[in-house]
């Protein structure tokens, strides 16, 4: 964490107080940065590489609405091979670089029957059905404690002001709980059902360690899914990657719009 954090705090001249993490399609916003300075992950000690279209794997410092940002713009999953101590390596760097505020984005699978693909979700909580938790394993008391709450994983003050700026911006938003599945393949439509019968309105393959590695080490954290698709077994259609990622394309003048309006606020 601290060789990640050295690495990039002498590459760019600000103290970012907010990140956002660009989910599968949606990477385009960071564009919005003024004066970035651009690095590939592959550069950063301790950091993985992404092998997801979509992706591009690499983080952005710069100025957004006057306010200093860290864009990170992919991120890596569970299903390209990587240990979720490799996937929550960016959220502890965040925490070394003296970052605040988190905003995670990702593309998923509305659940929900009454979701359709272009709505945007906040996420008020997570299931998850990936069996693993990237705090297994001997404890970093310096990071954060062995056992903590998860009651307010995703900040209820958070979430308001994200539904005051979408409110500013004249964007509709729903609310929902994200169920994470490992992938690659797209679930099942019998895990559809019982994703639904034990309460998630959207599933998705990444989000979920991030948001427990940053609660572990006491960052707040906000999350908004992109519904690129309805899950299987609601449509007699298949599900593919580029369906997500032509949604991806199709929401992302509004996903600016809101970004900008949350930027506004904070």
């Amino acid at each position: 964490m601290n060789e990640s954090a050295e690495f990039i705090k002498n590459r760019v001249s600000i103290e970012p107080e907010l990140a956002i993490v660009l989910g599968s399609g949606l990477g385009e916003i960071s564009g919005l940065l003024e004066n970035a300075v651009q690095i590939p992950y592959e550069d950063i000690p301790g950091f993985s590489t992404t092998t997801v279209p979509g992706h591009s794997g690499k983080m952005f410092a710069g100025l957004l609405k006057n306010k200093q940002c860290l864009i990170l713009s992919g991120r890596f999953h569970y299903y390209e091979g990587y240990s979720l101590k490799e996937i929550t390596q960016p959220i502890r760097t965040m925490k070394g670089l003296g970052i605040k505020k988190l905003l995670l984005t990702n593309a998923a699978g509305a659940v929900n029957e009454n979701f359709k693909p272009g709505d945007l979700m906040v996420i008020t909580d997570h299931i998850n059905f990936a069996g693993m938790n990237p705090l297994i394993g001997k404890n970093d008391d310096s990071l954060g404690p062995r056992f903590f709450d998860m009651s307010n994983a995703y900040s209820k003050n958070f979430r308001a002001l994200i539904h005051e700026a979408a409110g500013l911006a004249g964007i509709p938003l729903k609310d929902g709980v994200y169920a994470m599945f490992s992938g690659p393949s797209f679930e099942t439509p019998a895990e559809i059902r019982m994703a639904r019968t034990i309460g998630a309105d959207a599933v998705g393959m990444s989000t979920v360690p991030e948001v427990i590695a940053a609660n572990h080490c006491g960052i707040e954290t906000a999350a908004i899914s992109c519904i690129t698709n309805m899950a299987a077994g609601i449509l007699d259609a298949p599900i593919t990657h580029q369906e997500v990622m032509e949604m991806g394309e199709l929401v992302r003048d509004k996903f600016k719009s809101l970004i900008l309006k949350i930027i506004d606020l904070i």
